[in-house]
């Protein structure tokens, strides 16, 4: 896998490209957001579709996008086309968008478990595929995405494909055989952290500490643990064994959470997401 981050933006790879988004949701809103705070494109070449009148009115009052009900009027002369739609509603979104795609456009998908074979399946003779799996904290610039690429996609697409979601993040590009995993790491990750900062909120909480005193504590202490192992590079172990000298606080918490089997849960957690992601791939009909 390739991992992409700190990267000098080439803005000609998405300047003056249309750029249309089926469903106007939260990821949907992180890019546009992303897209026009760092300079890659204007808002008079981006638009979104979606059926709620509500999201419609949000998207174009904060960013100043051209809003539709109609998915076939967002994709319409779009050189750059991207779902965000859920997975169970895909089918149909391609076979309404078919028609309209007859330029053949670069196609990127951000629904989970949904794989390219079945996208070319529905949209026949489109080629230009790239298939994604960002997460939540794409929301405020610092998500993490990964990207699978159709066979043959050519230099320029795949370049315009990383800026695009490098916009709200770093990019990493794997196989797509490893996007039931990601999904389960990366996709469903920040869940586990969230719970784990709770967690530790309550454990400071029990032992005296205000509420909001606790609650960011603990997550300033995650926030900048996560940062050490992405800046300096090392192992996490060694992270780890820096913090725990010997009969001090620190070893003696970490025997609790061997005791608790924290590392084997956190572990089995990402293995059952992944399986499930991978049940959701196969099923005729996609139910999250």
């Amino acid at each position: 896998m390739r991992r992409l981050e700190g990267r000098p933006y080439n803005r000609a790879m998405l300047t003056g490209r249309q750029i249309g988004f089926v469903g106007g949701g939260n990821m949907a809103e992180a890019l546009l957001a992303g897209l026009l705070r760092k300079g890659l494109t204007g808002p008079e070449r981006l638009t979104v579709s979606d059926p709620l009148v509500s999201r419609r009115e949000l998207l174009g009052r904060n960013f100043g996008v051209a809003v539709t009900d109609d998915n076939q009027a967002a994709v319409r002369g779009a050189e750059i086309v991207v779902l965000c739609v859920e997975p169970q509603v895909l089918d149909d979104v391609l076979a309404e968008l078919g028609p309209s795609l007859e330029s053949h456009p670069l196609v990127i998908s951000v629904a989970a478990g949904y794989p390219l074979s079945r996208i070319q399946d529905r949209l026949v003779g489109t080629t230009r595929l790239v298939r994604t799996m960002p997460n939540t904290p794409s929301a405020i610039g610092v998500g993490v995405t990964a990207m699978s690429l159709a066979a043959g996609l050519s230099a320029a697409d795949r370049q315009a494909a990383e800026q695009l979601f490098e916009s709200v993040g770093t990019v990493v590009v794997v196989e797509e055989r490893l996007m039931d995993a990601v999904t389960g790491l990366s996709g469903s990750g920040p869940a586990y952290v969230f719970a784990m900062i709770e967690a530790l909120a309550d454990g400071g909480v029990l032992s005296g500490l205000p509420r909001g005193t606790a609650q960011q504590l603990a997550a300033h202490t995650v926030a900048g643990a996560a940062r050490m192992v992405l800046e300096q590079g090392e192992h996490p172990a060694v992270l780890k064994d820096r913090v725990a000298s010997p009969g001090g606080t620190t070893i003696v918490g970490l025997s609790r959470l061997e005791q608790g089997r924290l590392r084997a849960t956190l572990m089995s957690a990402v293995e059952a997401a992944t399986q499930r992601s991978q049940e959701l791939g196969k099923a005729e009909n996609h139910h999250l």
